[in-house]
């Protein structure tokens, strides 16, 4: 008598697959997942759109006419909070992801906060999700590490050149 796999008893909606492949789908979250063109653009149109309030707020602490490099500066670097803050968000999304799918036991809840259950994947799903996490997940995040390096790295020649006095 052959025995059939167990019945994943986790909600669809609240399955760590499920979840990934809504991520990978997902407008926002499949930023991370973009060839290197896809994955700038957002960036760099984000740090554009920055410019609308951190232009007049660098103008009038350094008024363009008389402090251009000041307000280049400064500018610049107000500018990479927006791009920044949507970077962690990213990281955060896809760290949680790959955290349920690297777990070997899934808390789950039935049909609300009352009732949380807890689910034991077997050696394949785990094994599957793992790789998973392995080769599509931590990809994700290793690219979105350098690119916060490569923006604190900016910062640090941004405040070095104003110490500097350019």
């Amino acid at each position: 008598m052959k025995s059939s796999p167990p019945v994943c008893p986790v909600p669809t909606e609240q399955q760590p697959i499920v979840e990934y492949q809504d991520m990978r789908e997902s407008w926002y979250y499949s930023w991370g997942t973009r060839n290197l063109r896809g994955y700038v653009q957002p960036l760099v149109v984000l740090w554009l759109l920055s410019w609308i309030v951190v232009g007049p707020v660098a103008a009038t602490s350094f008024p363009p006419g008389r402090a251009l490099a000041q307000f280049l500066l400064s500018g610049g670097a107000g500018a990479w909070v927006l791009p920044g803050l949507a970077l962690v968000q990213l990281y955060i999304g896809w760290q949680h992801v790959g955290g349920r799918l690297g777990q070997q036991q899934v808390p789950y809840e039935e049909s609300g906060w009352y009732d949380g259950q807890i689910w034991v994947k077997p050696d394949d799903v785990l094994n599957r999700d793992r790789i998973i996490v392995e080769y599509q997940v931590q990809p994700i995040l290793s690219r979105i590490r350098r690119t916060l390096g490569i923006i604190a790295g900016f910062l640090a020649v941004d405040m070095l050149v104003w110490q500097l006095g350019f």
